[in-house]
């Protein structure tokens, strides 16, 4: 019934993905050297191996600021409707801050939290 809009913005989307690819590699300045493909940091050529594994710890803060992030985007439209929900918006935001509350606790003692 109203999946034919739906069908015409996906066609159109691909297309122009499609379309905006295809005019890069016509349009781009294409250069193929050794020095391309070297590692750059700073200008300075680098001393030993390149490819450096991160710990783990790195990707974890990364995740639990993502978290956090992700929960303010979920707190503004609630603050937004706040007075027109009343009692029933307070419990249901007293249980999502609750639940994060716990995977913080959880972070905090497995010590994801400390930069080290």
């Amino acid at each position: 019934m109203g999946y034919e809009a739906i069908l015409v913005f996906l066609i159109a989307g691909v297309f122009l993905i499609v379309l905006a690819n295809f005019l890069s590699y016509l349009i781009s300045h294409k250069s193929d050297n050794p020095q391309k493909r070297e590692p750059y940091e700073c200008g300075v050529e680098t001393i030993g191996p390149t490819w450096v594994q991160f710990k783990v710890g790195y990707y974890l803060f990364a995740i639990l600021f993502l978290l956090f992030d992700i929960e303010v985007a979920f707190l503004v439209p609630w603050a937004v409707v706040f007075k027109e929900m009343g009692t029933v918006a307070l419990v249901e935001i007293i249980i999502f801050l609750f639940i994060l509350g716990l995977g913080l606790l959880y972070a905090w003692k497995k010590r994801a939290l400390r930069w080290e």
